[in-house]
Protein backbone atom coordinates (compact mmCIF):
# COMPACT_ATOMS: atom_id res chain seq x y z
CA UNK A 1 0.00 0.00 0.00
CA UNK A 2 1.08 3.53 -0.71
CA UNK A 3 -0.19 5.79 2.06
CA UNK A 4 0.07 9.58 2.00
CA UNK A 5 -0.24 11.48 5.28
CA UNK A 6 -1.15 15.17 5.23
CA UNK A 7 0.64 16.98 8.06
CA UNK A 8 0.49 20.51 9.36
CA UNK A 9 3.03 22.17 11.62
CA UNK A 10 1.28 24.04 14.44
CA UNK A 11 2.13 25.84 17.66
CA UNK A 12 2.93 23.62 20.60
CA UNK A 13 -0.34 23.36 22.53
CA UNK A 14 1.46 24.70 25.61
CA UNK A 15 2.66 27.86 23.86
CA UNK A 16 1.38 31.27 24.90
CA UNK A 17 0.00 33.03 21.84
CA UNK A 18 1.19 36.63 21.43
CA UNK A 19 -0.63 38.94 19.02
CA UNK A 20 1.27 42.02 17.90
CA UNK A 21 0.48 44.38 15.08
CA UNK A 22 -2.52 42.36 13.92
CA UNK A 23 -0.62 39.09 13.55
CA UNK A 24 0.64 36.23 15.71
CA UNK A 25 4.26 36.64 16.80
CA UNK A 26 5.84 33.22 16.27
CA UNK A 27 9.47 34.33 16.48
CA UNK A 28 10.08 32.49 19.75
CA UNK A 29 7.37 29.86 19.45
CA UNK A 30 7.92 26.12 19.56
CA UNK A 31 6.31 24.22 16.68
CA UNK A 32 5.11 20.62 16.58
CA UNK A 33 3.18 18.29 14.29
CA UNK A 34 -0.53 18.99 14.67
CA UNK A 35 -1.61 16.44 17.34
CA UNK A 36 -4.47 15.06 15.23
CA UNK A 37 -2.07 14.57 12.32
CA UNK A 38 0.11 12.51 14.67
CA UNK A 39 -2.76 10.03 14.97
CA UNK A 40 -2.95 9.87 11.17
CA UNK A 41 0.80 9.30 10.88
CA UNK A 42 0.80 6.55 13.49
CA UNK A 43 -2.10 4.78 11.79
CA UNK A 44 -0.34 4.99 8.42
CA UNK A 45 2.77 3.36 9.86
CA UNK A 46 0.71 0.60 11.48
CA UNK A 47 -1.15 -0.13 8.24
CA UNK A 48 2.11 -0.19 6.29
CA UNK A 49 3.61 -2.63 8.78
CA UNK A 50 0.55 -4.88 8.39
CA UNK A 51 0.11 -4.73 4.62
CA UNK A 52 3.50 -3.60 3.30
CA UNK A 53 4.16 -0.57 1.13
CA UNK A 54 5.33 2.93 2.00
CA UNK A 55 4.29 6.01 3.94
CA UNK A 56 4.82 9.45 2.42
CA UNK A 57 4.46 12.46 4.71
CA UNK A 58 3.36 15.67 2.98
CA UNK A 59 3.14 19.19 4.32
CA UNK A 60 2.61 22.68 2.96
CA UNK A 61 4.46 25.64 4.39
CA UNK A 62 7.71 27.56 4.84
CA UNK A 63 11.15 26.06 5.37
CA UNK A 64 10.64 25.60 9.12
CA UNK A 65 7.95 22.96 8.38
CA UNK A 66 10.74 20.61 7.34
CA UNK A 67 11.27 20.00 11.06
CA UNK A 68 7.82 18.39 11.18
CA UNK A 69 8.70 16.21 8.20
CA UNK A 70 11.99 15.15 9.76
CA UNK A 71 10.07 14.13 12.87
CA UNK A 72 7.67 12.13 10.70
CA UNK A 73 10.63 10.38 9.05
CA UNK A 74 12.15 9.63 12.45
CA UNK A 75 8.88 8.16 13.65
CA UNK A 76 8.70 5.81 10.67
CA UNK A 77 7.61 7.51 7.44
CA UNK A 78 9.57 6.39 4.37
CA UNK A 79 9.61 9.65 2.42
CA UNK A 80 8.64 13.29 2.91
CA UNK A 81 7.60 16.13 0.61
CA UNK A 82 7.33 19.80 1.49
CA UNK A 83 5.21 22.03 -0.72
CA UNK A 84 6.69 25.53 -0.53
CA UNK A 85 3.67 27.85 -0.52
CA UNK A 86 5.90 30.97 -0.35
CA UNK A 87 3.56 32.36 2.30
CA UNK A 88 0.85 33.20 -0.21
CA UNK A 89 -1.92 30.96 1.18
CA UNK A 90 -2.26 32.55 4.62
CA UNK A 91 -5.37 31.11 6.29
CA UNK A 92 -7.05 30.13 3.02
CA UNK A 93 -7.99 26.45 3.05
CA UNK A 94 -9.18 26.48 -0.55
CA UNK A 95 -5.79 27.34 -1.98
CA UNK A 96 -3.96 24.93 0.33
CA UNK A 97 -6.32 22.08 -0.63
CA UNK A 98 -5.94 22.80 -4.34
CA UNK A 99 -2.15 22.75 -4.07
CA UNK A 100 -2.04 19.62 -1.91
CA UNK A 101 -4.41 17.79 -4.25
CA UNK A 102 -2.18 18.66 -7.21
CA UNK A 103 0.84 17.39 -5.27
CA UNK A 104 -0.82 14.15 -4.11
CA UNK A 105 -2.52 13.18 -7.39
CA UNK A 106 0.60 11.97 -9.28
CA UNK A 107 1.63 9.92 -6.22
CA UNK A 108 -1.44 7.71 -6.83
CA UNK A 109 -1.89 6.68 -3.18
CA UNK A 110 -4.06 3.79 -2.04
CA UNK A 111 -4.98 5.73 1.08
CA UNK A 112 -4.69 9.34 2.26
CA UNK A 113 -4.76 10.02 6.01
CA UNK A 114 -4.99 13.36 7.81
CA UNK A 115 -5.97 14.76 11.19
CA UNK A 116 -9.58 15.66 11.92
CA UNK A 117 -8.69 19.34 12.35
CA UNK A 118 -5.79 21.69 13.06
CA UNK A 119 -5.44 22.85 16.66
CA UNK A 120 -4.10 26.28 15.70
CA UNK A 121 -7.01 27.41 13.53
CA UNK A 122 -9.72 24.90 14.48
CA UNK A 123 -10.31 24.31 10.77
CA UNK A 124 -10.85 20.82 9.42
CA UNK A 125 -11.92 21.24 5.81
CA UNK A 126 -8.61 21.06 3.92
CA UNK A 127 -8.34 17.25 3.90
CA UNK A 128 -11.97 16.87 2.82
CA UNK A 129 -11.45 19.40 0.04
CA UNK A 130 -8.46 17.36 -1.10
CA UNK A 131 -10.68 14.26 -1.22
CA UNK A 132 -13.26 16.13 -3.27
CA UNK A 133 -10.67 17.38 -5.73
CA UNK A 134 -9.19 13.91 -6.15
CA UNK A 135 -12.60 12.28 -6.43
CA UNK A 136 -11.93 10.07 -3.41
CA UNK A 137 -14.54 8.68 -1.01
CA UNK A 138 -13.82 9.78 2.52
CA UNK A 139 -14.66 9.08 6.15
CA UNK A 140 -14.01 11.54 8.97
CA UNK A 141 -13.33 11.27 12.71
CA UNK A 142 -12.04 7.69 12.56
CA UNK A 143 -11.38 5.94 15.87
CA UNK A 144 -10.60 2.56 14.29
CA UNK A 145 -9.34 1.72 10.79
CA UNK A 146 -8.61 -1.59 9.09
CA UNK A 147 -8.12 -2.62 5.48
CA UNK A 148 -10.15 -5.60 4.28
CA UNK A 149 -10.47 -7.57 1.06
CA UNK A 150 -13.59 -7.60 -1.10
CA UNK A 151 -14.57 -11.04 0.21
CA UNK A 152 -14.51 -9.82 3.81
CA UNK A 153 -16.54 -6.77 2.93
CA UNK A 154 -19.19 -8.91 1.20
CA UNK A 155 -20.04 -10.51 4.54
CA UNK A 156 -20.46 -7.10 6.18
CA UNK A 157 -22.43 -5.31 3.46
CA UNK A 158 -25.87 -6.52 4.52
CA UNK A 159 -25.25 -5.70 8.20
CA UNK A 160 -24.00 -2.23 7.33
CA UNK A 161 -26.81 -1.62 4.83
CA UNK A 162 -24.43 -0.07 2.29
CA UNK A 163 -24.58 0.31 -1.45
CA UNK A 164 -22.39 -2.19 -3.27
CA UNK A 165 -19.37 -0.45 -4.78
CA UNK A 166 -16.87 -2.69 -6.55
CA UNK A 167 -13.25 -2.53 -5.37
CA UNK A 168 -10.38 -4.89 -4.60
CA UNK A 169 -9.91 -3.55 -1.08
CA UNK A 170 -11.92 -1.49 1.35
CA UNK A 171 -11.29 0.52 4.49
CA UNK A 172 -13.43 -0.56 7.43
CA UNK A 173 -13.81 2.58 9.51
CA UNK A 174 -15.33 3.12 12.92
CA UNK A 175 -16.28 6.80 13.18
CA UNK A 176 -16.91 9.02 16.16
CA UNK A 177 -20.37 10.56 15.81
CA UNK A 178 -20.95 12.84 18.81
CA UNK A 179 -20.89 10.37 21.67
CA UNK A 180 -21.55 7.23 19.64
CA UNK A 181 -19.82 5.36 16.80
CA UNK A 182 -20.76 4.48 13.25
CA UNK A 183 -19.13 1.71 11.22
CA UNK A 184 -18.75 2.20 7.47
CA UNK A 185 -16.76 0.71 4.61
CA UNK A 186 -15.34 2.79 1.78
CA UNK A 187 -13.56 1.52 -1.34
CA UNK A 188 -9.87 2.24 -1.75
CA UNK A 189 -8.34 4.56 -2.76
CA UNK A 190 -9.92 6.81 -0.14
CA UNK A 191 -9.22 9.55 2.39
CA UNK A 192 -9.74 9.22 6.15
CA UNK A 193 -9.34 11.80 8.91
CA UNK A 194 -8.20 10.72 12.37
CA UNK A 195 -9.97 11.45 15.64
CA UNK A 196 -8.34 11.40 19.06
CA UNK A 197 -8.30 7.84 20.37
CA UNK A 198 -7.52 6.18 17.05
CA UNK A 199 -4.17 5.06 18.45
CA UNK A 200 -1.30 6.10 20.70
CA UNK A 201 1.33 7.93 18.61
CA UNK A 202 4.89 6.77 19.13
CA UNK A 203 7.89 8.98 19.86
CA UNK A 204 10.93 9.14 17.59
CA UNK A 205 13.64 6.74 18.73
CA UNK A 206 17.38 7.47 18.49
CA UNK A 207 17.83 4.87 15.71
CA UNK A 208 14.82 6.38 13.95
CA UNK A 209 16.33 9.86 14.15
CA UNK A 210 19.57 8.57 12.65
CA UNK A 211 17.76 6.72 9.84
CA UNK A 212 15.68 9.81 9.07
CA UNK A 213 18.83 11.62 7.92
CA UNK A 214 19.15 9.15 5.05
CA UNK A 215 15.51 9.17 3.99
CA UNK A 216 14.38 11.30 1.03
CA UNK A 217 12.94 14.71 1.82
CA UNK A 218 12.26 16.93 -1.16
CA UNK A 219 10.77 20.36 -1.71
CA UNK A 220 8.27 21.14 -4.46
CA UNK A 221 7.57 24.69 -5.62
CA UNK A 222 4.09 25.88 -6.58
CA UNK A 223 5.32 26.50 -10.12
CA UNK A 224 5.94 22.75 -10.52
CA UNK A 225 2.31 21.83 -9.90
CA UNK A 226 -0.34 21.12 -12.51
CA UNK A 227 -3.38 22.45 -10.69
CA UNK A 228 -6.85 21.36 -11.74
CA UNK A 229 -10.26 22.49 -10.64
CA UNK A 230 -12.47 20.42 -8.30
CA UNK A 231 -13.40 16.89 -9.37
CA UNK A 232 -16.81 18.09 -10.54
CA UNK A 233 -14.92 19.84 -13.35
CA UNK A 234 -12.62 16.92 -14.07
CA UNK A 235 -12.95 17.41 -17.81
CA UNK A 236 -11.63 20.95 -17.60
CA UNK A 237 -8.13 21.69 -18.79
CA UNK A 238 -5.34 22.28 -16.30
CA UNK A 239 -5.26 25.73 -14.81
CA UNK A 240 -2.18 27.68 -13.89
CA UNK A 241 -1.32 27.84 -10.18
CA UNK A 242 -1.85 31.58 -10.22
CA UNK A 243 -5.47 31.24 -11.32
CA UNK A 244 -6.58 28.30 -9.15
CA UNK A 245 -4.49 29.01 -6.07
CA UNK A 246 -5.68 32.54 -5.51
CA UNK A 247 -7.08 32.79 -1.93
CA UNK A 248 -10.87 32.75 -1.51
CA UNK A 249 -10.75 34.04 2.07
CA UNK A 250 -8.90 36.99 3.56
CA UNK A 251 -8.22 37.69 7.22
CA UNK A 252 -9.42 41.22 7.90
CA UNK A 253 -8.50 41.48 11.58
CA UNK A 254 -6.76 39.51 14.30
CA UNK A 255 -6.81 40.62 17.91
CA UNK A 256 -6.20 39.12 21.31
CA UNK A 257 -9.24 38.54 23.55
CA UNK A 258 -9.91 41.33 26.06
CA UNK A 259 -8.32 40.94 29.50
CA UNK A 260 -10.38 38.87 31.86
CA UNK A 261 -12.36 41.06 34.25
CA UNK A 262 -12.06 40.59 38.00
CA UNK A 263 -14.58 38.24 39.56
CA UNK A 264 -17.47 39.38 41.73
CA UNK A 265 -18.48 37.91 45.04
CA UNK A 266 -22.20 38.00 45.74
CA UNK A 267 -23.21 38.58 49.34
CA UNK A 268 -26.44 37.96 51.17
CA UNK A 269 -28.79 35.03 51.63
CA UNK A 270 -29.00 32.36 48.91
CA UNK A 271 -32.18 33.89 47.50
CA UNK A 272 -30.54 37.32 47.34
CA UNK A 273 -27.45 35.88 45.66
CA UNK A 274 -29.61 34.11 43.07
CA UNK A 275 -31.51 37.32 42.36
CA UNK A 276 -28.29 39.33 42.03
CA UNK A 277 -26.77 36.68 39.74
CA UNK A 278 -29.83 36.70 37.51
CA UNK A 279 -29.66 40.47 37.23
CA UNK A 280 -25.95 40.38 36.32
CA UNK A 281 -26.53 37.72 33.67
CA UNK A 282 -29.28 39.88 32.21
CA UNK A 283 -27.66 43.33 32.34
CA UNK A 284 -23.90 42.66 32.06
CA UNK A 285 -23.42 39.26 30.45
CA UNK A 286 -26.50 39.74 28.23
CA UNK A 287 -27.26 36.04 28.51
CA UNK A 288 -30.87 36.41 29.59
Amino acid sequence: MKIVVLLKQTFDTEEKIIVTGGSVDDSAAKFIINPYDEYALEEAIRLRDQHGGQVIAVTCGPERTQDALRTALAVGADEAIRLDDDGSFGDDGYAAAAALAALVKPLEPDLVLAGLFAVDSGAGSVALQVAERLGLPHASAAVKVSVIAAAERAGLRAALNEVDIEADRYALVERDVEGDTETVTIPLPALITAQQGLNEPRYPSLPGIMKAKRKPLRTVALSELAVNGPSTDAAAASLSPASDLSPRTVRTRLSAPPPRAAGKKLAGAPAEQASALTELLRTEAKLL
